[in-house]
């Protein structure tokens, strides 16, 4: 497969930006690309692919060190079902726990919007609750 695609039809493809594409490059998740005589970075459809996956975990919340075990697996061919499945738990019991601490937060922050009694005078019980007072 020729590489022919300019960095912008990359970042077009695979809906993702060229400051990011070129952040990934340098994490290392995105191989460097080729280059033209001139300099200019090219790539084909492997990469879109790449990025397109890269861009769906990161919509997932997966983190980098997680995207790069994954892509790890991929690259070395030899990977199961179960290794994935390992990974992807993880995260998704990561996520749950986000969610309850971002329950309790709403929690706290009703309360502290309840308090308050929307008045014109200085004093708020909302600013009190969050300097401890």
């Amino acid at each position: 497969m020729t590489k022919s695609l300019p960095i912008g039809e990359l970042a077009r493809k695979s809906e993702v930006n060229i400051e990011t594409i070129r952040f990934y490059e340098k994490q290392g998740i995105l191989p460097d690309p080729a280059r033209t005589e001139s300099g200019r970075r090219i790539y084909d459809q492997d990469d879109v692919k790449r990025l397109s996956f890269i861009h769906r975990c990161r919509g997932l919340g997966f983190s980098l060190k997680e995207i790069e075990s994954l892509l790890s697996l991929v690259d070395d061919g030899d990977y199961t079902c179960k290794e994935v499945r390992e990974i992807t738990a993880s995260h998704a019991q990561d996520v749950k726990q986000k969610i309850s601490a971002l329950r309790k937060m709403e929690s706290v922050l009703d309360a502290m919007v309840e308090r308050c009694g929307k008045g014109d005078v200085p004093e708020c019980p909302i600013i009190e609750e969050l300097f401890g007072s």
